[in-house]
Protein backbone atom coordinates (compact mmCIF):
# COMPACT_ATOMS: atom_id res chain seq x y z
CA UNK A 1 0.00 0.00 0.00
CA UNK A 2 0.80 3.64 -0.69
CA UNK A 3 3.04 5.19 2.05
CA UNK A 4 0.78 8.24 1.65
CA UNK A 5 0.12 9.50 5.19
CA UNK A 6 -3.40 10.23 6.54
CA UNK A 7 -4.37 12.95 8.63
CA UNK A 8 -7.36 14.32 10.52
CA UNK A 9 -7.80 18.08 10.29
CA UNK A 10 -11.78 18.67 10.69
CA UNK A 11 -14.18 17.28 13.73
CA UNK A 12 -18.05 17.32 13.51
CA UNK A 13 -20.00 15.72 16.51
CA UNK A 14 -23.56 15.80 17.75
CA UNK A 15 -24.56 13.57 20.25
CA UNK A 16 -26.79 13.20 23.83
CA UNK A 17 -24.54 14.76 25.27
CA UNK A 18 -23.26 17.31 23.10
CA UNK A 19 -23.82 19.50 20.22
CA UNK A 20 -20.27 19.78 19.20
CA UNK A 21 -16.65 18.65 19.91
CA UNK A 22 -16.31 21.07 22.80
CA UNK A 23 -19.66 20.35 24.46
CA UNK A 24 -19.54 16.44 23.71
CA UNK A 25 -15.63 16.15 25.31
CA UNK A 26 -17.00 18.49 28.43
CA UNK A 27 -19.48 16.07 29.11
CA UNK A 28 -17.40 13.07 28.57
CA UNK A 29 -14.55 14.12 30.99
CA UNK A 30 -17.14 15.00 33.34
CA UNK A 31 -19.06 11.64 33.52
CA UNK A 32 -22.25 13.20 32.18
CA UNK A 33 -25.01 11.19 30.81
CA UNK A 34 -27.38 12.00 28.07
CA UNK A 35 -29.74 9.27 28.97
CA UNK A 36 -33.31 10.12 30.16
CA UNK A 37 -37.30 9.60 29.24
CA UNK A 38 -37.68 9.61 25.65
CA UNK A 39 -39.42 12.70 24.60
CA UNK A 40 -39.86 12.35 20.62
CA UNK A 41 -42.79 9.83 20.74
CA UNK A 42 -44.80 8.44 23.46
CA UNK A 43 -42.98 5.63 25.00
CA UNK A 44 -45.59 4.46 27.48
CA UNK A 45 -46.70 1.36 25.60
CA UNK A 46 -42.60 0.32 25.24
CA UNK A 47 -40.46 -1.63 27.26
CA UNK A 48 -37.88 0.54 27.23
CA UNK A 49 -38.78 4.11 27.59
CA UNK A 50 -35.05 5.59 27.54
CA UNK A 51 -33.05 6.69 25.22
CA UNK A 52 -30.33 9.41 24.16
CA UNK A 53 -32.32 12.10 22.44
CA UNK A 54 -30.21 15.49 21.07
CA UNK A 55 -32.48 18.19 21.64
CA UNK A 56 -33.18 21.63 20.59
CA UNK A 57 -31.73 20.94 17.25
CA UNK A 58 -33.15 23.41 14.43
CA UNK A 59 -31.12 21.47 11.24
CA UNK A 60 -31.39 24.65 8.88
CA UNK A 61 -29.21 26.45 10.65
CA UNK A 62 -27.10 23.66 8.77
CA UNK A 63 -28.00 24.06 5.19
CA UNK A 64 -27.09 26.65 2.55
CA UNK A 65 -30.88 26.58 1.78
CA UNK A 66 -32.54 25.86 4.84
CA UNK A 67 -35.69 25.13 2.88
CA UNK A 68 -33.71 21.62 2.00
CA UNK A 69 -33.90 20.88 5.94
CA UNK A 70 -37.71 19.66 5.05
CA UNK A 71 -36.80 17.12 2.54
CA UNK A 72 -34.38 15.53 4.26
CA UNK A 73 -34.95 12.90 7.18
CA UNK A 74 -33.72 13.44 10.61
CA UNK A 75 -30.39 11.33 10.46
CA UNK A 76 -29.93 13.14 6.99
CA UNK A 77 -30.53 16.21 8.68
CA UNK A 78 -27.71 15.10 11.65
CA UNK A 79 -25.04 14.37 9.05
CA UNK A 80 -25.65 17.57 7.60
CA UNK A 81 -25.00 19.34 10.80
CA UNK A 82 -22.04 16.98 11.44
CA UNK A 83 -20.68 17.76 8.05
CA UNK A 84 -20.77 21.15 8.29
CA UNK A 85 -18.90 21.15 11.91
CA UNK A 86 -16.18 19.12 10.66
CA UNK A 87 -15.88 21.07 7.13
CA UNK A 88 -15.52 24.63 8.68
CA UNK A 89 -13.49 22.66 11.39
CA UNK A 90 -10.97 22.13 8.79
CA UNK A 91 -10.26 25.72 7.43
CA UNK A 92 -10.92 23.79 3.96
CA UNK A 93 -13.45 26.51 3.26
CA UNK A 94 -11.94 28.64 0.26
CA UNK A 95 -8.76 26.71 -0.25
CA UNK A 96 -8.08 25.90 -3.24
CA UNK A 97 -8.83 22.40 -2.87
CA UNK A 98 -9.33 20.25 -6.60
CA UNK A 99 -13.08 18.62 -5.96
CA UNK A 100 -12.72 15.65 -7.88
CA UNK A 101 -10.34 14.79 -5.18
CA UNK A 102 -12.37 15.21 -2.30
CA UNK A 103 -15.04 12.43 -1.46
CA UNK A 104 -17.42 11.54 1.15
CA UNK A 105 -18.27 8.33 2.80
CA UNK A 106 -21.12 9.15 4.78
CA UNK A 107 -23.13 6.03 6.18
CA UNK A 108 -26.25 4.88 8.07
CA UNK A 109 -26.77 1.91 10.03
CA UNK A 110 -31.06 1.82 9.99
CA UNK A 111 -31.23 5.19 7.48
CA UNK A 112 -34.40 6.92 7.25
CA UNK A 113 -36.64 4.89 9.83
CA UNK A 114 -38.85 8.06 10.80
CA UNK A 115 -39.56 8.92 7.12
CA UNK A 116 -40.54 5.11 6.27
CA UNK A 117 -42.61 5.02 9.31
CA UNK A 118 -44.73 8.51 8.96
CA UNK A 119 -45.15 7.96 5.09
CA UNK A 120 -46.60 4.56 5.88
CA UNK A 121 -49.26 5.99 8.58
CA UNK A 122 -50.01 8.61 5.30
CA UNK A 123 -50.36 5.70 2.79
CA UNK A 124 -53.01 3.76 5.45
CA UNK A 125 -54.89 6.80 6.01
CA UNK A 126 -55.05 8.70 3.18
CA UNK A 127 -53.84 6.50 0.09
CA UNK A 128 -50.75 6.14 -1.99
CA UNK A 129 -51.33 9.37 -3.49
CA UNK A 130 -50.70 11.35 -0.81
CA UNK A 131 -47.03 9.79 -0.02
CA UNK A 132 -44.52 12.44 -0.66
CA UNK A 133 -42.46 12.19 -3.61
CA UNK A 134 -39.31 12.81 -1.26
CA UNK A 135 -40.04 9.25 0.28
CA UNK A 136 -37.80 7.37 -1.27
CA UNK A 137 -34.52 9.87 -1.50
CA UNK A 138 -35.32 10.67 2.00
CA UNK A 139 -35.25 7.24 3.36
CA UNK A 140 -32.31 5.62 1.64
CA UNK A 141 -29.21 5.00 3.74
CA UNK A 142 -27.05 6.61 1.06
CA UNK A 143 -28.76 9.97 1.16
CA UNK A 144 -26.65 12.14 3.29
CA UNK A 145 -23.53 11.17 1.58
CA UNK A 146 -25.02 12.36 -1.90
CA UNK A 147 -26.47 15.40 -0.15
CA UNK A 148 -23.66 16.72 1.78
CA UNK A 149 -21.57 15.87 -1.83
CA UNK A 150 -24.32 18.55 -3.13
CA UNK A 151 -24.10 20.71 -0.46
CA UNK A 152 -20.00 21.44 -0.90
CA UNK A 153 -19.36 20.68 -4.62
CA UNK A 154 -17.46 17.52 -3.37
CA UNK A 155 -17.04 15.38 -6.72
CA UNK A 156 -14.35 12.89 -5.57
CA UNK A 157 -15.40 9.37 -4.83
CA UNK A 158 -18.98 9.20 -3.11
CA UNK A 159 -20.63 5.73 -1.25
CA UNK A 160 -22.10 4.56 1.82
CA UNK A 161 -21.10 1.43 3.24
CA UNK A 162 -23.52 -0.09 5.65
CA UNK A 163 -22.42 -2.31 8.11
CA UNK A 164 -25.23 -2.06 11.56
CA UNK A 165 -22.83 -0.41 14.14
CA UNK A 166 -19.93 -0.86 12.30
CA UNK A 167 -20.67 1.70 9.71
CA UNK A 168 -19.21 4.70 9.88
CA UNK A 169 -16.13 3.05 11.61
CA UNK A 170 -16.09 1.10 8.12
CA UNK A 171 -16.65 4.71 5.77
CA UNK A 172 -13.71 6.77 7.78
CA UNK A 173 -11.51 3.09 6.90
CA UNK A 174 -12.54 3.15 3.31
CA UNK A 175 -12.18 6.69 2.71
CA UNK A 176 -8.28 6.38 4.79
CA UNK A 177 -7.97 3.59 2.16
CA UNK A 178 -8.35 5.62 -1.27
CA UNK A 179 -6.50 8.64 0.41
CA UNK A 180 -3.67 5.89 0.90
CA UNK A 181 -4.00 4.24 -2.66
CA UNK A 182 -3.77 7.66 -4.38
CA UNK A 183 -7.55 8.11 -5.62
CA UNK A 184 -8.57 11.25 -3.06
CA UNK A 185 -7.02 13.47 -1.04
CA UNK A 186 -9.44 14.58 1.29
CA UNK A 187 -12.77 12.89 2.47
CA UNK A 188 -15.39 13.90 4.55
CA UNK A 189 -16.45 10.65 6.02
CA UNK A 190 -18.71 9.08 9.05
CA UNK A 191 -22.23 8.36 10.21
CA UNK A 192 -25.27 9.65 11.24
CA UNK A 193 -28.45 7.75 12.72
CA UNK A 194 -31.96 9.03 14.02
CA UNK A 195 -33.71 5.60 14.96
CA UNK A 196 -35.49 6.35 18.10
CA UNK A 197 -38.74 5.66 16.53
CA UNK A 198 -42.23 3.26 17.07
CA UNK A 199 -40.17 0.87 14.94
CA UNK A 200 -36.74 1.47 16.66
CA UNK A 201 -37.92 0.80 19.94
CA UNK A 202 -39.66 -2.07 19.02
CA UNK A 203 -37.68 -3.62 16.92
CA UNK A 204 -34.84 -3.61 19.38
CA UNK A 205 -36.73 -4.08 22.32
CA UNK A 206 -38.21 -7.71 20.91
CA UNK A 207 -34.62 -9.05 20.37
CA UNK A 208 -34.35 -7.99 24.33
CA UNK A 209 -31.55 -6.19 23.29
CA UNK A 210 -32.37 -2.91 25.04
CA UNK A 211 -31.78 -2.12 28.61
CA UNK A 212 -35.19 -1.92 30.43
CA UNK A 213 -33.82 0.43 33.68
CA UNK A 214 -36.52 2.83 32.77
CA UNK A 215 -36.74 4.75 36.38
CA UNK A 216 -32.96 5.30 36.09
CA UNK A 217 -32.35 6.31 33.15
CA UNK A 218 -28.63 7.94 33.71
CA UNK A 219 -27.54 4.48 35.53
CA UNK A 220 -29.11 2.20 32.09
CA UNK A 221 -26.14 1.75 30.17
CA UNK A 222 -23.61 0.07 32.42
CA UNK A 223 -20.95 -1.65 29.91
CA UNK A 224 -18.94 -4.20 31.63
CA UNK A 225 -21.15 -3.95 35.34
CA UNK A 226 -22.48 -7.33 36.49
CA UNK A 227 -26.16 -5.73 36.28
CA UNK A 228 -26.02 -4.72 33.04
CA UNK A 229 -29.18 -5.72 31.29
CA UNK A 230 -29.05 -4.14 27.60
CA UNK A 231 -27.75 -1.11 25.14
CA UNK A 232 -29.65 2.10 25.21
CA UNK A 233 -30.42 3.63 21.84
CA UNK A 234 -29.31 6.80 21.18
CA UNK A 235 -28.96 9.13 17.97
CA UNK A 236 -26.29 11.71 16.72
CA UNK A 237 -23.70 12.19 13.81
CA UNK A 238 -20.01 11.55 13.58
CA UNK A 239 -18.48 13.02 10.87
CA UNK A 240 -14.01 13.33 10.43
CA UNK A 241 -12.26 15.24 7.57
CA UNK A 242 -9.21 13.32 6.87
CA UNK A 243 -7.00 14.38 4.61
CA UNK A 244 -3.30 13.16 2.64
CA UNK A 245 -0.57 14.51 4.85
CA UNK A 246 1.37 16.56 2.64
CA UNK A 247 -2.18 18.18 0.83
CA UNK A 248 -3.10 18.68 4.49
CA UNK A 249 0.07 20.68 4.79
CA UNK A 250 0.44 22.79 1.58
CA UNK A 251 -2.96 24.64 2.45
CA UNK A 252 -1.54 25.31 6.06
CA UNK A 253 -4.10 23.04 8.15
CA UNK A 254 -4.52 22.86 12.18
CA UNK A 255 -3.72 18.80 12.05
CA UNK A 256 -5.34 16.51 14.96
CA UNK A 257 -3.26 13.68 14.57
CA UNK A 258 -2.53 11.12 12.09
CA UNK A 259 -5.83 8.23 11.07
CA UNK A 260 -2.91 5.43 10.76
CA UNK A 261 -4.70 2.52 11.04
CA UNK A 262 -7.88 0.68 9.81
CA UNK A 263 -9.14 -3.15 10.41
CA UNK A 264 -11.63 -4.99 9.14
CA UNK A 265 -13.21 -8.62 9.70
CA UNK A 266 -16.15 -10.83 9.84
CA UNK A 267 -17.54 -12.90 12.54
CA UNK A 268 -18.92 -15.83 10.25
CA UNK A 269 -20.98 -16.99 13.31
CA UNK A 270 -24.46 -15.50 14.20
CA UNK A 271 -26.94 -13.33 12.87
CA UNK A 272 -26.44 -10.62 15.89
CA UNK A 273 -24.58 -12.24 18.31
CA UNK A 274 -20.67 -11.79 18.58
CA UNK A 275 -17.85 -15.09 18.15
CA UNK A 276 -17.91 -16.23 21.75
CA UNK A 277 -14.43 -16.39 21.82
CA UNK A 278 -13.76 -12.75 20.32
CA UNK A 279 -12.29 -14.03 17.25
CA UNK A 280 -13.00 -11.60 14.37
CA UNK A 281 -12.71 -8.35 16.80
CA UNK A 282 -9.27 -9.68 17.62
CA UNK A 283 -8.65 -9.83 14.07
CA UNK A 284 -9.69 -6.67 13.30
CA UNK A 285 -7.84 -4.74 16.22
CA UNK A 286 -4.57 -6.88 14.82
CA UNK A 287 -5.00 -5.60 11.29
CA UNK A 288 -5.57 -2.15 12.44
CA UNK A 289 -2.36 -2.21 14.54
CA UNK A 290 -0.60 -3.97 11.85
CA UNK A 291 -1.42 -1.18 9.12
CA UNK A 292 -0.58 1.35 11.68
CA UNK A 293 2.78 0.10 12.28
CA UNK A 294 2.47 -0.33 16.27
CA UNK A 295 2.71 -3.14 18.54
CA UNK A 296 0.12 -3.98 20.90
CA UNK A 297 2.31 -2.60 23.63
CA UNK A 298 2.41 0.72 22.07
CA UNK A 299 -1.25 1.53 22.46
CA UNK A 300 -2.10 3.56 25.30
CA UNK A 301 -5.95 3.71 25.50
CA UNK A 302 -8.92 1.60 23.59
CA UNK A 303 -12.02 3.14 23.58
CA UNK A 304 -14.10 -0.03 23.36
CA UNK A 305 -17.39 -1.07 21.48
CA UNK A 306 -18.71 -1.69 24.44
CA UNK A 307 -22.56 -1.52 24.30
CA UNK A 308 -23.77 -2.71 27.99
CA UNK A 309 -25.14 -5.88 26.40
CA UNK A 310 -24.20 -9.40 28.38
CA UNK A 311 -22.50 -11.39 25.19
CA UNK A 312 -21.13 -8.40 23.49
CA UNK A 313 -18.67 -6.78 27.24
CA UNK A 314 -17.28 -10.31 27.46
CA UNK A 315 -16.17 -11.12 23.97
CA UNK A 316 -14.75 -7.86 23.62
CA UNK A 317 -12.89 -8.43 26.52
CA UNK A 318 -11.78 -11.69 25.88
CA UNK A 319 -10.46 -10.50 22.25
CA UNK A 320 -8.55 -7.42 23.54
CA UNK A 321 -6.94 -10.15 25.67
CA UNK A 322 -5.78 -12.18 22.87
CA UNK A 323 -4.53 -8.92 20.91
CA UNK A 324 -2.49 -7.18 23.48
CA UNK A 325 -1.71 -9.96 25.87
CA UNK A 326 -0.11 -9.03 29.33
CA UNK A 327 -0.21 -5.21 27.95
CA UNK A 328 -4.28 -5.77 28.23
CA UNK A 329 -3.73 -5.78 32.22
CA UNK A 330 -0.36 -3.80 32.48
CA UNK A 331 -1.08 -0.22 31.37
CA UNK A 332 -3.70 -0.21 28.87
CA UNK A 333 -6.64 1.74 29.42
CA UNK A 334 -10.11 0.44 28.21
CA UNK A 335 -13.29 2.60 28.18
CA UNK A 336 -16.60 2.98 26.79
CA UNK A 337 -18.15 6.20 26.02
CA UNK A 338 -21.41 4.53 25.17
CA UNK A 339 -22.32 4.75 29.18
CA UNK A 340 -23.04 8.23 28.63
CA UNK A 341 -23.92 8.44 24.88
CA UNK A 342 -25.93 5.25 24.63
CA UNK A 343 -25.54 3.58 21.53
CA UNK A 344 -25.35 5.51 18.60
CA UNK A 345 -25.80 2.58 16.21
CA UNK A 346 -24.28 3.75 12.86
CA UNK A 347 -23.43 6.95 13.98
CA UNK A 348 -21.28 5.27 17.13
CA UNK A 349 -17.88 4.96 15.36
CA UNK A 350 -17.27 8.47 14.25
CA UNK A 351 -18.22 10.38 17.71
CA UNK A 352 -16.13 7.30 19.40
CA UNK A 353 -13.10 8.27 17.29
CA UNK A 354 -13.72 11.88 17.88
CA UNK A 355 -13.27 10.83 21.50
CA UNK A 356 -9.78 9.21 21.04
CA UNK A 357 -8.95 11.99 19.07
CA UNK A 358 -9.62 14.67 22.42
CA UNK A 359 -7.90 11.62 24.49
CA UNK A 360 -4.56 12.30 22.36
CA UNK A 361 -4.82 16.22 22.48
CA UNK A 362 -5.88 16.72 26.01
CA UNK A 363 -4.33 13.99 28.06
CA UNK A 364 -7.51 12.57 29.36
CA UNK A 365 -9.15 9.71 28.76
CA UNK A 366 -13.17 9.24 29.52
CA UNK A 367 -14.54 6.90 31.69
CA UNK A 368 -17.06 4.39 31.72
CA UNK A 369 -19.70 5.54 34.54
CA UNK A 370 -22.06 2.89 36.46
CA UNK A 371 -19.61 0.22 36.27
CA UNK A 372 -20.10 -0.18 40.05
CA UNK A 373 -19.97 -4.13 40.19
CA UNK A 374 -17.68 -5.32 37.05
CA UNK A 375 -18.53 -8.47 35.65
CA UNK A 376 -15.95 -11.34 37.11
CA UNK A 377 -15.04 -11.76 32.94
CA UNK A 378 -14.72 -8.44 32.26
CA UNK A 379 -11.95 -7.70 34.44
CA UNK A 380 -9.81 -4.82 32.48
CA UNK A 381 -8.89 -1.53 33.42
CA UNK A 382 -12.34 0.51 31.94
CA UNK A 383 -11.55 3.87 33.73
CA UNK A 384 -14.48 3.22 36.00
CA UNK A 385 -16.72 6.26 37.08
CA UNK A 386 -13.96 9.60 36.82
CA UNK A 387 -11.38 10.34 33.63
CA UNK A 388 -7.95 9.65 33.90
CA UNK A 389 -5.21 12.22 33.13
CA UNK A 390 -2.44 10.38 31.00
CA UNK A 391 -0.22 10.95 27.80
CA UNK A 392 -1.84 8.97 25.07
CA UNK A 393 0.33 8.81 21.78
CA UNK A 394 -1.69 5.87 20.43
CA UNK A 395 -5.64 5.11 20.12
CA UNK A 396 -7.65 2.37 18.80
CA UNK A 397 -11.67 2.36 18.50
CA UNK A 398 -13.77 -0.22 17.85
CA UNK A 399 -16.91 -0.72 16.14
CA UNK A 400 -18.95 -4.26 15.99
CA UNK A 401 -22.15 -4.77 13.76
CA UNK A 402 -24.92 -7.28 13.51
CA UNK A 403 -24.07 -9.52 10.60
CA UNK A 404 -20.70 -10.36 11.98
CA UNK A 405 -19.32 -6.97 10.85
CA UNK A 406 -15.99 -5.81 12.93
CA UNK A 407 -14.01 -2.19 12.09
CA UNK A 408 -11.67 -0.74 13.96
CA UNK A 409 -9.45 2.42 13.41
CA UNK A 410 -6.56 3.42 15.15
CA UNK A 411 -4.83 7.11 15.47
CA UNK A 412 -1.58 8.48 16.61
CA UNK A 413 0.09 11.55 17.98
CA UNK A 414 2.22 13.73 15.91
CA UNK A 415 4.25 14.65 18.09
Amino acid sequence: MSERRVVITGIGVLSPVGHNLAQFWGSLIEGKSGIDRISGIDPTAFACRIGGEIHDFDPKLFYKNPKDARRTDRYGQLAMAAAKMAYEDSGVEGSNFDPFRFGCMIGSGIGGLITLEKQHQVYINKGPGRVSPFTIPMMIGNIASGLVSVEYGLCGPNMSIVTACATANNNIGEAWRMIKFGDADIFLAGGAEASISAMGLAGFASMKALSTRNDEPEKASRPFDKDRDGFVMGEGAGIVVIEELEHAKARGAEIYCELAGYGVSADAHHMTSPHPDGVGAGRCMDMAMRHAGVNPSDVDYVNAHGTSTFLGDICETKAIKNSFGDHAKNGLLVSSTKSMTGHLLGAAGGVELAACVQAIRTGVVPPTINLDQPDEECDLDYVAHQSREKKIRVALSNSFGFGGHNATLVVKSMA
